[in-house]
């Protein structure tokens, strides 16, 4: 859904209390003058050097961040927005274009000093980035691109403005933005109502019509398009708030919560959603489950019971049958691992250097029968599962909005099946916002992680553990030919992938 630009720039005006950068009061938030547009606002009291300070940092950071080409639109389209906003003459795009190309990094610190220095900002720099999350609606038509998050995000952080500040300002678009749309659908109902009982009484010659079965409907019918015009009785239900909702939040505004597979997709047999959050927010992380056991650990919300209150939050339930089936085999092996220790002598350093060793005692490759079969089927599943995940996304159940990416053992396996399908397809950008995989089963070459990057717009981090010597035992088909990214770092010279290794906390993990 397209929506016009100057409809959702005067809706996000009047719905939010815009900031007024007064030179008395620096940094206030108060309801902007009906009759005043923010770029009169920001362009008459800002000085122009720090609107140009302004747009160059932006410019410098969108070159940063964002340096492939398929991202080349909408860097310049953004920085061209900016400018525009910012009210700047249009003879400094060449330079800002020198700075999305990677120029002007060292100017940074002046471009800094220049911005904090203005006296409108000598409370903090908090208005200015609440500005660039109205532009980043305004340019995409009511819609909150992963990589304009990203890029608000990276300012925040360089002008000190505390992320917890851009979490309350997000939660309190979202709560303006829902009441105007419950604002607008009682008002459209009352006029809808008020047309309908005008064009009946022009239609009926002022007779009061009482119950007239199925000649009323036609009548009714009649009076609207008599009074407004087929298209204006068909625009009622039209109004800028509820296209914004429906566009940010998913159908209906339900996002993920109203998602659920209502048959079987291939070989996946269980898809849908559970929030871990209540309410909504402007970004959404989504949190994938590896397997099940019995226990505290019994079903796919608790292992995140301890994920920060950031946005809002749902676990992925997928193949609960198959991933109960590893979780007990899991159990079962390691219950006989401890006899077999006794009998072989086994040394920790045996178990935990899979890496290493090349050869696994025979008493415990016997013991590994129980648990190949579900070990290979929830392989398998897994990937389908990820490519689902990719069909979900990028048809944008969970709203325009971004979207963050946790998961486990085979829940980060399903993470990766899901970018890796993403960045088969043009388009894809601006979806994933950050990615945390955690003892990811998966491969560790360069080129299959260089592929993922071309659609997560923030950060990719890579959580991996030389111990877990069970990852390594399951993995060991393969471990001689192929690296594994959950046993080691990933070799790759990109800022957004990060490797962090986790093998003083998780010491013989049970992935």
């Amino acid at each position: 859904m397209c929506l016009n630009q100057t409809r959702i720039f005067k809706l996000i005006i009047k719905l939010c209390p815009f900031i007024t950068l007064d030179p008395g009061g620096a940094g206030t938030t108060q309801d902007a003058p009906r009759d005043q547009n923010p770029e009169e606002i920001i362009s008459r009291q800002l000085a122009e050097q720090s609107r140009f300070a302004y747009a160059a940092l932006c410019g410098v950071s969108l070159g940063q961040l964002f340096t492939g080409p398929e991202n080349s639109v909408f860097r310049e389209q953004y920085l061209q927005g900016l400018v525009r906003w910012l009210d700047l003459d249009e003879s400094v795009m060449p330079v800002m274009g020198a700075f999305l190309s990677g120029l002007g990094f060292e100017g940074c610190d002046t471009f800094l000093s220049i911005l904090q220095a203005d006296p409108l900002l000598a409370a903090g720099a908090t208005p200015i980035i609440q500005v660039l999350v109205y532009l980043s609606f305004l340019m995409h038509s009511g819609q909150y691109d992963a990589r304009a998050r990203v890029l608000i995000r990276h300012v925040s952080c360089l002008l000190r403005v505390c992320p917890q500040q851009l979490e309350e300002f997000e939660g309190t678009l979202v709560e303006k933005l829902e009441e105007s749309s419950r604002r607008q659908r009682k008002e459209r109902g009352r006029k809808l109502r008020r047309y309908l009982l005008i064009g009946l009484a022009t239609v009926g010659g002022g007779t009061v019509i009482g119950v007239t079965g199925g000649l009323a409907a036609p009548l009714v019918a009649a009076g609207a398009s008599a009074v407004l015009g087929a298209g204006g009785a068909a625009a009622l239900g039209s109004a800028t708030g509820i296209a914004i909702m429906a566009s940010l939040f998913g159908a209906a505004g339900a996002g993920l919560t109203g998602y659920k597979m209502n048959k079987c997709v291939g070989a996946i047999e269980e898809f849908e959603f559970l929030p871990l959050r209540s309410g909504k927010h402007l970004h959404l992380t989504i949190a994938v489950t590896g397997w099940l056991c019995s226990g505290k650990y019994s079903s796919f919300q608790a292992p995140w019971c301890s994920l920060g209150e950031c946005g809002e939050q749902y676990c992925l339930v997928w193949e609960s049958r198959f991933l109960r089936d590893l979780g007990s085999a899991m159990a079962s092996l390691l219950d006989g691992l401890v006899s077999i220790v006794a009998q072989e002598a086994l040394k920790y350093t045996v178990l935990s250097g899979i890496v290493a060793a090349l050869t696994w005692p025979a008493s415990l490759l016997a013991a590994a029968s129980v648990i190949d079969n579900p070990w290979c089927v929830c392989l398998n599943r897994s990937a389908e599962v990820g490519k689902h995940l990719a069909q979900v996304l990028r048809s944008r159940q969970q709203g325009k909005r971004p979207v963050s990416l946790i998961g486990f053992s085979l829940g980060a396996r399903v993470i990766y099946y899901c970018l890796q399908e993403l960045a088969n397809d043009k388009g894809s950008e601006g979806v994933v916002e950050d990615v945390v995989l955690l003892g990811a089963p998966v491969e560790g070459s360069e080129k299959a992680w260089e592929r993922m990057t071309r659609v997560v717009a923030g950060k990719i981090v890579n959580g991996y553990s030389r111990g877990d010597w069970l990852l390594g035992f399951l993995y060991r088909s393969s471990s001689a030919q192929l690296s594994v990214a959950g046993l080691q770092p990933i070799n790759i010279q990109d800022r957004r992938i990060i490797n962090v290794d986790l093998s003083s906390v998780v010491s013989q993990s049970l992935y």
